[in-house]
């Protein structure tokens, strides 16, 4: 079988591409070229989208000639521009918050890249990636299912794959751990056995993606009284404790933005949780509302990318189709909106469907 893998010069990606090459698949190799040198400074070399992609395409290469298989890369900067990096200013401007590496996956690395190399005359059956999860095919449909290591599952990051993308989508590494990973690229000889991993998807000032001028105004609390003053209400996010400066009683959190006030509301741990929340822009991924039954589905939920599922919880498929209420038991702190929220089985590994949280 021919598998197009997409490499990062990351460990992951290697030894993706090595452990299909060996079970004796023809891999070729093919990397997306985000970077425009010049257009931003960037910072340290620890992120998907920074200066340091080159020495990235480098090891990618390097990594390929050494386990004999074709490289391709492919410029996808302006289509990054336009795509990810416009809807994370319009996001952080409209008071939200942004999930870039969520639908830079579903547009640009599951997306365009194979597109793009299709396009230009490579064949393949398949695509294969780095990332920590599972798919199999179940009733008729393609399952997301969470990897097999817990601590690093990524399938929150992928919940917004199609049932196309996923229908040709390959994870080596799902059955695998990190540390199981890092032994073969070790026992492989691969210079990148060590690399540490993408922390955040940028590697500078986020303010200078957003390009916004400093804008004062009101740090305020849910009772509508002025606390103190701030520069930006882009520089916060739900949930957030650090960094508020206004000393009080008792802890305070942002608990909301206001872009319209230009107001950051802040308030107790208390209304910070809440037990009911929207979620629009629907990814149906186990189910599909045009043949759900059910009104009212039984889930575990997360509403961020690092710790387990969160449940006793249900959601209720609004007529739409495109929009669910999700009622949470116990209640969740931080809901954000802007930030995803993906829904899983129950009981069980398999992605149901996931949106974003309103």
């Amino acid at each position: 079988m021919k598998v197009a893998v997409g490499l990062s010069g990351g460990v992951d990606s290697s030894v993706a591409a090595l452990l299909l090459k060996r079970a004796g698949h023809e891999v070729i190799g093919v990397t997306m070229k985000l970077w425009q040198e010049g257009r931003y400074a960037g910072g340290v070399h620890d992120a998907c989208f920074g200066p340091g992609e080159a020495d990235d395409i480098a090891a990618a290469a390097a990594f390929a000639e050494k386990i004999g298989i074709p490289y391709h890369v492919f410029d996808c900067a302006n289509a990054y521009e336009k795509e990810i990096l416009a809807y994370f200013r319009r996001t952080y401007l409209d008071g939200r918050t942004p999930n870039p590496c969520v639908f830079c996956n579903a547009k640009m690395k599951f997306g365009l890249l194979p597109d793009l190399a299709t396009a230009q005359g490579l064949m393949f059956d398949k695509f294969a990636t780095g990332h920590y999860a599972r798919v199999e095919e179940r009733n008729g449909r393609f399952a997301l299912l969470r990897a097999k290591d817990a601590y690093k599952d990524q399938s929150y990051f992928l919940y917004r794959l199609s049932q196309r993308q996923l229908a040709r989508q390959l994870f080596p590494l799902g059955e695998l751990t990190k540390e199981e990973v890092r032994q073969i690229a070790a026992e492989a000889e691969l210079e990148v056995a060590d690399k540490p991993d993408s922390q955040d998807f940028y590697s500078g000032d986020r303010n200078e993606l957003l390009g916004a001028p400093a804008r004062e105004g009101d740090i305020v609390g849910t009772d509508g009284r002025k606390l103190g003053r701030h520069r930006g209400f882009w520089n916060y996010t739900i949930g957030q404790r650090k960094g508020i400066g206004i000393a009080a009683a008792e802890p305070l959190y942002v608990v909301r933005l206001d872009a319209c006030r230009n107001e950051v509301v802040v308030g107790t741990r208390a209304e910070l949780t809440k037990t009911e929340f929207r979620v629009t822009d629907m990814q149906w991924g186990t189910i599909s509302p045009l043949h759900e039954e059910r009104t009212v589905i039984p889930c575990r939920v997360k509403i961020r990318s690092t710790g387990e599922p969160r449940g006793p919880a249900t959601f209720e498929i609004e007529p739409s189709g495109e929009t669910v209420i999700c009622h949470v038991t116990d209640g969740l702190t931080g809901v954000t909106p802007g930030q995803s929220a993906v829904f899983y089985e129950a009981e069980g590994d398999a992605v149901l469907c996931g949106g974003v949280i309103a």
